[in-house]
């Protein structure tokens, strides 16, 4: 018997499949979303942020009356092409009064605006950039020259914000317009949404997710996209094949399992375009929108170009020619691939109890890995992902039909992390929930003096 139980571990990666770099598992593409992914307009692209720029700037504290400039100028469009796009979007202003503080300098009717595709469930998937935009130099310029530099800066400077983030945006609004008219019934709801005030602080991101945080909302992810449309660095160096993914950890947080899902997705249906995976929440001391998603504890990532030119952010020189709209349409294919697979799948499995513990064990010998889940509405099947500890890509795979209760017999849950997927009839997979090992409390100890 023993020696039987010895070899039961190899027998067992031997039937299992082995997952190649990045944890990636070859699967086969659905049609549907390679029409998705092939739908993506260069021009497309191109006519959006030509437009974006043409209203001077967007910064949020700018004029909010004139019809051609500014940002309620520029919010009326986008609102507007949002419901041109399709009678399936729900479009509306996710408004929020916003009190003077930090760099709002004044009280403020802060504006979002939002495009909610129904899918069969209410957990939402987000497609997410920043619409307003800042000229920094050109605003304090204006305002150190004016009453010996006590005045308030000039929010209507010019700032294009055609990369920072008009790529973003129309990355965000290109997508809207693709599966709203895709015909595709989703299981999750999706949301199309442009923030402003995010060169504030985040500003409108967060009151959006605070908010939906408080109405108990499901946020399956958040697909944020923030500088993604230039190929070329300020350094000069040249990369429009890849594109960063920054999300925050720790290892088995759920936004580090969508950063590995995207993955996933882009080798099945962008193979020419390489994501390379940021094990941080976002470039060294800066930040954008999905912080204000990981904040209220829901899945979030950002998109990163390769090379960022920072003397094209903030400043009056972000315009058209600095774009390349060719590499934002393989960012906007990779995001649409991963956005219609996360969508079209099951919810993810949940691997924790009521009370907070992982629903895992050694059971029944006290040698084995014994882990249960919880349904998932709509999975078909499951299946098992696990690694050595120490790594942190899934490196072994196993699908085990449709249970909630897996023991594989002297596997020891102390040498691998696992994880679980569900997996609906048509073969959309789920994120990997892992089973995290939970934080030992410690008591000081009391010393006698």
């Amino acid at each position: 018997m023993n020696s039987m139980r010895l070899l039961l571990p190899a027998l067992l990666v031997i039937v299992t499949t082995n997952l190649s770099a990045q944890g990636t598992l070859s699967r086969d593409a659905d049609r549907r979303i390679e029409q998705l992914v092939a739908a993506v307009s260069p021009q497309r692209l191109q006519q959006i942020v030509t437009r974006l720029e043409a209203f001077g700037t967007r910064h949020t504290l700018s004029d909010t009356v004139s019809t051609s400039r500014g940002i309620g100028a520029a919010r009326r469009w986008i609102a507007g092409q949002f419901r041109g796009y399709s009678p399936r979007l729900q479009v509306s202003y996710d408004r929020h009064a916003v009190a003077r503080q930090g760099r709002i300098t004044r009280d403020v009717d802060l504006v979002n605006v939002m495009a909610v595709l129904p899918g069969r469930s209410p957990r939402r998937v987000y497609v997410s950039g920043h619409y307003d935009t800042v000229n920094l130099r050109a605003a304090m310029a204006a305002a150190s020259s004016a009453s010996g530099g006590v005045a308030e800066p000039d929010f209507n400077v010019d700032a294009p914000g055609a990369n920072d983030d008009g790529s973003g945006t129309a990355l965000t609004m290109e997508l809207a317009r693709i599966l709203s008219q895709s015909g595709i019934d989703f299981d999750a709801t999706l949301v199309f949404i442009t923030w402003a005030g995010e060169e504030q602080g985040l500003i409108g991101s967060m009151a959006h997710a605070q908010a939906l945080a408080a109405a108990g909302g499901i946020v399956e992810a958040n697909f944020n996209n923030d500088i993604v449309g230039n190929s070329l660095g300020g350094s000069g160096l040249l990369d429009g094949e890849s594109v960063k993914v920054y999300s925050l950890g720790p290892e088995d947080s759920m936004s580090r399992s969508l950063a590995r899902y995207v993955v996933q997705a882009a080798a099945t249906y962008v193979p020419s375009h390489m994501l390379r995976l940021m094990a941080r929440e976002d470039r060294f001391g800066r930040g954008s929108d999905h912080s204000s998603f990981t904040a209220n504890d829901f899945p979030a990532i950002v998109f990163r170009e390769a090379n960022e030119n920072y003397a094209r952010q903030h400043s009056g020189e972000d315009k058209l020619e600095g774009m390349d709209f060719r590499y934002l349409a393989q960012n906007a294919r990779v995001n649409a691939a991963g956005v219609a697979s996360v969508a079209l799948a099951p919810a993810a499995p949940k691997v924790v109890s009521d009370r907070g513990q992982p629903m895992i064990s050694r059971a029944p010998a006290g040698y084995d890995a014994n882990l249960q889940w919880s349904a998932s509405p709509g999975a078909a099947n499951y299946r098992i992902y696990w690694r050595d500890a120490w790594s942190n890509d899934w490196t072994h795979s196993l699908t085990v039909g449709n249970v909630q209760q897996h023991i594989m017999p002297d596997v020891s849950i102390d040498d691998y992390v696992f994880g679980v997927a569900a997996v609906g009839p048509e073969g959309h997979e789920s994120l990997v929930s892992a089973y995290v090992s939970p934080v030992r409390t410690m008591n000081p100890v009391k010393l006698i003096k």
